[in-house]
């Protein structure tokens, strides 16, 4: 997997199109950076802006922002509802895929100093970056705002991280840093901007005072009026969504706006949004209110309206939650991706992969699906009213592994891939010799490792098959019986890519211990295929 990065830079201009446009074009020119998503702002006089490349390729279009935006925006004119302390406000970096923290860390320290070393301007380190523990809050080091700044500049403990402590009047200074995904999330409220301040310094962690701290830990919050939409809001950061989630957000300041009497009406992400976020809100409203849905696509519904996400306008989940962004924009060379046709061509083709091992795995997503299928067709119907709680419990287990198997049809092909570049590694040397012969070796236990998870993903499935078998709708008994072979030929599949790649591994103790697992559930999957079956034709 591509190693992907997210730069979330905040510059102060949301009224000017000509400038706001100009900031995008520097950004998506950059090559290498996808740039995802601009969100500007009218009564905050700010633009979000959302981008994801490789480590450098996010350094690089920061920079690239930054140099645009220097000529262009002067804070010394500048106006509105948002805290800021420059022209390029903030600058986070947050890893996404295949990246850790400390590689974001990187990127922050890596621009800050070109942005010094090209403009001349103090930067502050923030969040995971931060070389001082008051400097981790990005609250903390904007305190005063911009118009503090020329003397925070002069003392000693506010030095600049780089960069030279001068006030830049015209561009102020940049905060770079390194944190998690932070959800900007904002509730409307038919009320005051004061009165949406007061819920804020209830919920927000800083609260009041440090002797009147708020109800929610890694919550940022303030109350505003939104002008263009004429409408109070409640604005969050949420720092950490899995400590506290916007659900919890959300729920908590509908209840203190009911206590002062004020409508909620609907709520806002500003920028992109974690899937993780939304199913996790899908799954606090499907066990609070007993739902049933198991589709992926219905639960990001249900969350719009829950939260009344599209309250301000249309919320569009291929272009607001990161995880569809980065699919629409990377190259799909997914094997998952080509239609059937494509796909069997494919493994008909003269090339070693995909081969045996994905046509397993997409073989086994398929007998999952049927046995979702059954489940489907038996539930909500009126002769099988008395079975819905049994469908409820038996359908979500297949619709799972359906999903986790599609994704072992690359899996498998991504494996193979590695062994093969081991095998191209040079040997000139006995050193070389020696680091071929170890990636090699580590290939082919990638190699097993796939189709031996495989082979266990699928026997999972039995107990369910066994039961969808006796209470499925008769009228489907044959598709139950084709899933039976369809999974029992996926473990098959699997146990023969195991065998075959055993052979060249050097690991006795490996090989044996591998052996006897794979074995053991190849047993498994034909004797619980046979036990399906035989309830099958039973079945009248």
């Amino acid at each position: 997997m591509a190693k992907l990065v997210e730069c979330v830079p905040n510059f102060s201009e949301g009224r000017n199109k000509k400038v706001i446009d100009a900031i995008a074009e520097a950004i998506s020119s950059t090559e290498g950076c996808s740039l995802l998503d601009v969100d500007p702002g009218s009564s905050t006089n700010r633009t979000v802006y959302t981008f994801v490349g490789s480590p450098q390729a996010v350094v690089e279009g920061a920079l690239n922002a930054a140099r645009t935006a220097f000529p262009l925006i002067d804070m010394t004119k500048h106006s509105g509802e948002h805290p800021r302390m420059g022209a390029m406000d903030v600058c986070p970096f947050i890893p996404v895929q295949n990246v850790t923290m400390e590689d974001c860390v990187n990127c922050a320290n890596i621009f800050a100093q070109h942005l010094t070393d090209v403009l001349h301007v103090p930067v502050y380190l923030y969040g995971e970056a931060a070389r001082k523990e008051n400097r981790r809050s990005l609250p903390s080091v904007r305190a005063g705002e911009y118009e503090a700044l020329s003397e925070k500049l002069k003392r000693t403990e506010w030095a600049p991280d780089y960069g030279p402590a001068t006030f830049v009047a015209s561009w102020g200074a940049t905060v770079a840093g390194a944190r998690k995904f932070l959800v900007a999330y904002n509730i409307n409220l038919l009320s005051t901007k004061e009165q949406a301040h007061r819920i804020a310094l209830d919920i927000r962690e800083q609260g009041r005072s440090k002797d009147q701290p708020g109800l929610m830990k890694k919550v940022q919050g303030m109350g505003w009026y939104l002008e263009e939409a004429n409408i109070a809001q409640v604005s969050t950061n949420i720092l950490d969504f899995e400590l506290t989630p916007v659900h919890t957000v959300y729920e908590e300041i509908c209840s203190a706006a009911k206590d002062l009497n004020l409508p909620v009406v609907g709520s806002q992400i500003v920028g992109l949004m974690p899937l993780r976020a939304m199913l996790d809100c899908a799954d606090f409203y499907i066990q609070r209110d007993r739902l049933f849905i198991v589709e992926e696509e219905h639960k990001v519904r249900l969350v719009i309206s829950k939260l009344g996400l599209d309250s301000l306008g249309p919320f569009v989940p291929k272009e607001r939650i990161i995880e569809y962004m980065v699919e629409r924009t990377e190259e799909d060379k997914r094997l998952v991706s080509l239609s059937l046709q494509q796909f069997v061509r494919s493994v008909g083709a003269r090339t070693a992969a995909p081969g045996g091992g994905s046509v397993s795995a997409a073989v086994a997503a398929m007998g999952a699906a049927l046995g979702a299928m059954v489940g489907q067709m038996t539930y909500g119907k009126r002769q099988f009213d008395s079975l819905d709680s049994i469908m409820r419990r038996l359908i979500p287990p297949f619709h799972q592994a359906m999903n986790e198997l599609l994704v072992m049809v690359d899996a498998d092909s991504k494996a193979f891939s590695r062994y093969m570049a081991a095998l191209k590694m040079p040997r000139n040397t006995t050193d070389e010799v020696k680091r071929r012969e170890a990636a090699m070796q580590e290939g082919l236990k990638q190699a097993v490792a796939v189709p031996l998870s495989l082979a266990e993903r699928v026997n999972l499935l039995w107990p369910c098959l066994k039961e969808m078998v006796i209470y499925g709708n008769v009228a489907c008994k044959s598709d139950l019986q084709v899933a039976a072979k369809a999974l029992e030929t996926a473990v098959f599949g699997a146990y023969y890519n195991v065998v075959i790649n055993l052979k060249d591994i050097t690991d006795e103790s490996f090989k044996v211990t591998t052996q006897q697992r794979a074995s053991a559930l190849l047993t498994e999957a034909r004797e619980s295929a046979n036990a399906v079956l035989d309830t099958a034709e039973r079945k009248k």
